[in-house]
């Protein structure tokens, strides 16, 4: 075993980490903005781990479909009543790897010496995304507010057109190749041949799993309850895309929704647009035993990797996981726990696929495969699929649940693998003494 690369200089520890409940967009949070989910967690947080605001020196937030009234999340985290208000904060977008990201960035001016208390995470509120005009509706309404008469205004917009009024919305999709994430898993089950059978077997798994750790409180731990409604009477304390009741029966009679006449993606075996929010305690080794905190992990390593999108979008941690792996000096053996980012199961069978294939080793310049998964450690608690995926926020949530179940098992390694839009994969390497 090797000593790690990165990050540099300090041990940074994982000292807590708590969540909303995630709710499918348009349902809990359908009025809710993403800021007010990022700030609710990270109180939370303080709360939870009785932390005064003044330690803390930086606060650090994904987001990816950023709001145009509030676009630095992490700023407005770092303006709560709870911290001072010298405490900076900012906001990043590694597109679904955009919460491990801020762990990572934080964690890096931890190592350097540069902070020793950063809360990071990330949120996302797919219900309240912007809706913006088009070009010719743009400048309309500009000339019209610059118009300094009645006239002038209403000379504007008589420019107007039936056209001018339809919407523009942010689409799922890679700006690059115009390839929506879910026709890119489509496109990878067919070349990697990934049946639809062994598609819906995983999101099987996934809701039974996390439907088995809501109800022994190994998920529920981890949230903050929310109260929403008129009256702060609508309690939300565990995530709503859980199907307690779902079958491969059920799943099978799903249509695919990408390729209608032979596709095998569904709804049902892909993650569903989901709002929420999560956050991370880290501090310096050093800081947290001073402060009588006993930290759930630490980081050991990290990578990114891209491949070009018009390829297969999702398979960037199939390069992302043995680079992380050999930053940290350890082998696929060692992994007591693994967190796999479930953004389809034909995303996550592809990369397993990849990562046990000697043809991908060869690819990937190694002496052999990286290993086989074992589904007995792999994503215990269900995944994505299940529990619901809002972009920002999944990278903290699989970073908390990592660390909590390595605890629980006693193991030394777990890994976070996460795919992301723009061909990109992310992945860490945790540790505990």
């Amino acid at each position: 075993m090797t000593a790690p690369v990165t990050p540099p200089g300090r041990r940074v520890a994982v000292v807590a980490g708590v969540r909303t409940p995630f709710a499918k967009a348009g349902t809990v949070y359908r009025d809710v903005p993403a800021v007010t989910l990022a700030r609710y967690a990270a109180r939370e947080l303080l709360h939870r781990t009785e932390l005064r605001g003044v330690e803390v020196d930086e606060v650090v937030f994904g987001q990816v479909v950023a709001s145009v009234l509030t676009p630095n999340v992490g700023r407005e985290v770092s303006l709560l009543p709870q911290l001072p208000p010298s405490v900076p904060g900012y906001s990043l977008n590694r597109a679904c790897a955009s919460g491990a990201q801020a762990i990572t960035n934080a964690a890096d001016q931890i190592g350097l010496g540069h902070a020793d208390v950063i809360l990071a995470g990330g949120a996302e509120s797919l219900s309240d995304i912007p809706v913006l005009h088009s070009k010719r509706m743009s400048r309309v309404l500009v000339d019209a507010g610059r118009a300094r008469s009645l006239g002038g205004r209403v000379a504007a917009f008589g420019r107007v057109r039936p056209r001018d009024l339809i919407p523009l919305t942010p689409a799922i999709a890679e700006p690059s190749t115009g390839e929506t994430m879910g026709q890119s898993a489509e496109k990878m089950a067919k070349e990697n041949g990934i049946s639809r059978e062994a598609q819906d077997r995983v999101a099987l798994m996934s809701h039974q799993r996390a439907a088995a750790a809501t109800a022994d409180g190994r998920l529920t731990s981890e949230i903050v309850p929310w109260f929403g409604g008129r009256n702060m009477d609508e309690v939300a304390t565990s995530d709503n895309g859980i199907r307690a009741d779902a079958s491969l029966e059920a799943l099978a009679k799903l249509r695919p929704v990408f390729d209608r006449t032979y596709g095998t993606v569904t709804a049902g075996n892909s993650s569903p647009l989901t709002d929420g929010a999560a956050a991370v305690l880290l501090m310096a080794e050093e800081k947290a035993k001073a402060m009588g905190y006993e930290p759930l992990a630490y980081i050991r390593s990290y990578a990114v990797a891209a491949v070009d999108p018009s390829w297969q979008l999702l398979m960037g941690p199939a390069f992302a996981v043995p680079r992380a792996l050999e930053r940290a000096g350890v082998g696929w053996r060692e992994l007591g726990v693994i967190e796999i980012h479930e953004a389809f199961a034909a995303q996550v069978l592809s990369n397993i696929q990849a990562w046990g294939s000697a043809e991908w080793a060869d690819r990937l310049g190694l002496a052999g495969p990286v290993g086989e998964v074992d589904w007995n450690r792999t994503n215990v608690m269900g995944g994505s699929i299940a529990i619901g995926h809002p972009f920002a926020a999944t990278g903290a949530r699989l970073v908390t649940s990592l660390a909590n179940e390595m605890r629980r098992r006693d193991e030394q390694f777990g890994l976070v693998s996460i795919c992301a839009q723009g061909g990109m994969g992310f992945a860490m390497v945790l540790e505990r003494d």
